[in-house]
């Protein structure tokens, strides 16, 4: 694959995880609970996946028993994702929950200094000083106070930050050399396993036969659980990680007009810069990757 497709489906896959809040709020505000969303959009994304991999006859090489384990295991970080991040959309609105996902980007630098013994460096600190200022912005602190947000909608988001920003650093690391469909539906499977523990007590009361509720949960299914997964697995091999990570900001602002656009939130102009702020950090913070990338497209 060229690179130039690479970034069309980055760009994608990124791209279609921003309108997911759309139909997480429109879920709840039909009355559906966050079990109810989470285990229909996992559930469909189960089928969907490892139905495409029968489709295509998908072939499995390079896995055994520990890497399967593994793929599941990181699969487990995206459901914990969806759980987390669908709860604070139901805590507070769709904007400023996907704000308090995007501080998977200092929470990332972190577990690269814990878990890799990598001290971040002057740029990263700065890009971390960045993001801190671009959320104050962001999250309209100045015209809302934080002590009437519900605390459990803020402890949702930030641990869908973190709970994300733990499932980019193992993603670069696991079977990468397993083939896209594969690793994809495995992981989703590890989702789905963890998704029903957590709601087991919401399966007998799920209303199966309610066709809304699958409307509901084929489009986070869609957005949220299959085309982003697949379409970075994909086009971001062909990428430098710091150009991948840049592309992927882009969830950002869709997820910020769409919920503008369709759930008639108001997105202040301090909010924007906010966004722009952050944004810049995700581009200082990947600098180093961005120059490396027109290093090699040089070269080549």
């Amino acid at each position: 694959m060229s690179r130039n497709k690479g970034i069309l489906f980055v760009l994608l896959g990124a791209g279609s995880f921003g309108f997911t809040p759309i139909f997480v709020k429109l879920g709840f505000r039909s009355g559906y609970s966050l079990g109810d969303i989470n285990i229909i959009q996992m559930f469909i994304a189960f089928v969907v996946l490892w139905g495409m991999v029968f489709l295509i006859r998908a072939k499995a090489t390079s896995l055994n028993p520990k890497s399967v384990f593994k793929i599941m295991a990181m699969g487990s970080f995206v459901g914990l994702t969806s759980i987390f991040y669908y709860g604070a959309i139901h805590y507070l609105s769709a904007s400023l929950a996907i704000i308090l996902l995007f501080q998977f980007v200092w929470i990332g630098i972190f577990f690269e200094w814990v878990f890799n013994r990598r001290k971040p460096t002057l740029l990263a600190i700065c890009s971390i000083a960045v993001t801190l200022i671009g959320v104050f912005f962001a999250s309209n602190i100045l015209t809302t106070s934080v002590i009437k947000l519900p605390a459990i909608g803020l402890v949702f988001g930030m641990l869908s930050a973190i709970s994300y920003a733990g499932f980019i650093f193992v993603s670069g690391q696991i079977a990468v050399e397993v083939v896209s469909w594969v690793r994809s539906a495995i992981m989703v499977t590890g989702s789905l396993i963890l998704v029903v523990i957590t709601f087991m007590k919401d399966i007998p009361s799920l209303p199966f036969g309610d066709l809304d509720l699958w409307i509901v949960g084929g489009g986070v299914a869609f957005f949220g659980a299959i085309i982003p997964p697949l379409f970075f697995a994909f086009g971001a091999p062909n990428l430098s990680d710091g150009l991948a990570n840049v592309l992927s900001a882009v969830e950002l602002p869709v997820a910020l007009v769409s919920a503008n656009l369709i759930l008639s939130e108001s997105i202040t102009a301090l909010q924007w810069l906010g966004v722009v702020l952050i944004i810049a950090a995700i581009f200082l913070n990947n600098s180093r990757g961005l120059k490396k990338s027109r290093g090699l497209k040089r070269q080549t």
